[in-house]
């Protein structure tokens, strides 16, 4: 749907729940004393709770005070700031003030929160969770940062329209338990749908940015990435993953069938890795009981597009991804088989090929390992075919990727080396030192805080000298003939 039309759908909405609206107006919170002090097995039982909600991830800037807020966080809608939870932000809060938020999503002036923050989630958390996590938060060293949060555009800028979507999506809990499953079961359930809030990502939301629960964590798509299906479907899901790989996996961050990172990379690395194992088992209890996304057929690739991307992965990936796909499990991904690969929406797997990737380390597995980035070295169309040949071969079976594709995403995407320290794991919007390598530049500063800087001219091939990174021939990308590689 065009913005034009979404602007529109919404107007209707608003015109049509605006008594119904009003009257739920829940106006400010009431005051009341501060509360005492907290004891420390309370304030352990909070921070133990806010890892487990993934709360760093979001409200900690690139470089900033943890919990500061000020990140960007990029919606269909516009650009959300995060907010400041630490007591230099919330320090004036009162225990009640901070739960409607929670399950309200209501500020303590009475303002409605945007579902950027996932209040319609965390209305599951119980009472007692909810206090532990703000003492926790008061704790912890005050910031002044005050970011300017609300950069959306009209009409979405508006948060009395925020009643509406919550009349449509807002579920209040608390979370209730389901009598006829095990308490680990409920457990479980609780860490995922409540704390977690795993379904902000992994479940499809519709034009409104409302979940479809019909169609829960079967994938979902956001701003230049797509969360993956996570239900038991054998192929573009958990299906081949067994209890201890799940385990594995929230618990270190890799397996013998993939690797934490980007935004996934941060869900471990802030949350799931600090989890005791009794929690990780009841989340994989919980995850692998869910009814399996129904499998799709899949129209099978141009043969002549499939030759030419295997030509391309024979020359640029196969050196760590095996000729057969089957990688160095826990080192170098398999391929073959590959859940995220198989994905509907290809935008996580291009964005890992254009611009390269980074392992999350966690203090379980603290080595990070790294994928360097193509687009300099590959055209659109080359990319494409190499990307639709990796969805195709060894068994695996997704739509073909088109050089549209590639071009949309690559203009998204701001390539260069950034200051040193400024890039944090995850972040590949602008790709780090450790994944990146232009052409032109001296290869023996990659990895390095220097990488990209310029390899110095001489009559040597390419105008430049020393071990470089390749050269552009003209009319094509750097390195890459008309023919391509291999």
């Amino acid at each position: 749907m065009s913005p034009r039309g979404v602007t529109a759908a919404f107007a209707g909405l608003v015109l049509a729940g605006l008594i119904a609206a009003v009257a739920l107006h829940p106006g400010p919170a009431r005051s009341q004393a501060p509360a005492p002090p907290a004891d420390p097995q309370l304030v352990a039982r909070g921070a133990y709770l806010t890892a487990a909600g993934d709360c760093q991830a979001c409200h900690t800037a690139p470089g900033g005070q943890p919990f500061a807020g000020g990140l960007p966080v990029k919606t269909p809608f516009g650009t959300i700031v995060s907010a400041n939870i630490t007591p230099g932000g919330i320090g004036d809060w009162t225990p009640d003030q901070f739960y409607r938020a929670l399950h309200q999503g209501v500020d303590d002036e009475g303002k409605h929160l945007y579902p950027a923050f996932p209040y319609n989630y965390y209305t599951l958390l119980t009472r007692p969770d909810s206090d532990a996590i703000f003492a926790y938060l008061k704790t912890l060293p005050a910031s002044s940062n005050n970011p300017n949060r609300n950069q959306l555009p009209f009409p979405f800028n508006i948060r009395f329209f925020v009643r509406f979507w919550n009349l449509l999506f807002l579920k209040q809990g608390p979370f209730r338990p389901d009598p006829h499953k095990s308490a680990e079961w409920n457990r479980g359930a609780y860490l995922v749908e409540a704390l977690g809030h795993c379904q902000a990502c992994h479940t499809p939301s519709n034009f409104l940015g409302g979940p479809k629960r019909d169609q829960a964590f079967r994938g979902g798509t956001f701003p230049g990435w797509f969360a993956p299906d996570l239900t038991p479907n054998r192929r573009t899901g958990l299906g081949s993953w067994s209890r201890a790989d799940l385990i594995e996996f929230l618990k270190t961050g890799r397996n013998a069938h993939a690797q934490a990172s980007g935004e996934m990379g941060e869900v471990v690395a802030y949350s799931t890795s600090h989890l005791t194992d009794a929690d990780l088992d009841a989340i994989a209890t919980y995850v692998t009981d869910r009814p399996a996304s129904p499998a799709i057929q899949v129209k099978a690739p141009d043969p002549a597009v499939m030759r030419q991307g295997e030509a391309i992965f024979v020359d640029s990936c196969s050196a760590c991804h095996r000729m057969d796909g089957r990688g160095t499990p826990r080192f170098f991904p398999p391929l073959a088989g590959d859940a995220n690969l198989q994905q509907r929406d290809p935008a996580t797997s291009l964005r890992f090929i254009l611009a390269g990737v980074r392992t999350t380390p966690t203090a379980n597995a603290p080595t990070p390992l790294s994928m360097p980035a193509y687009a300099w070295k590959l055209s659109d169309d080359q990319l494409a075919a190499v990307a639709t040949y990796v969805r195709n071969a060894w068994g695996n079976a997704a739509p073909a990727v088109s050089a549209h594709d590639i071009a949309k995403l690559r203009k998204s995407l701001t390539f260069g080396p950034g200051p040193a320290g400024a890039v944090q794991h995850g972040d590949l919007a602008r790709p780090g030192p450790e994944t990146l390598s232009l052409p032109n530049t001296m290869s023996g500063d990659n990895g390095t805080a220097n990488a990209g800087r310029a390899a110095p001219a001489s009559a040597g091939s390419g105008g430049r000298s020393g071990a470089q990174n390749g050269g552009a021939s003209q009319g094509h990308p750097a390195g890459v003939t008309a023919g391509g590689p291999g």
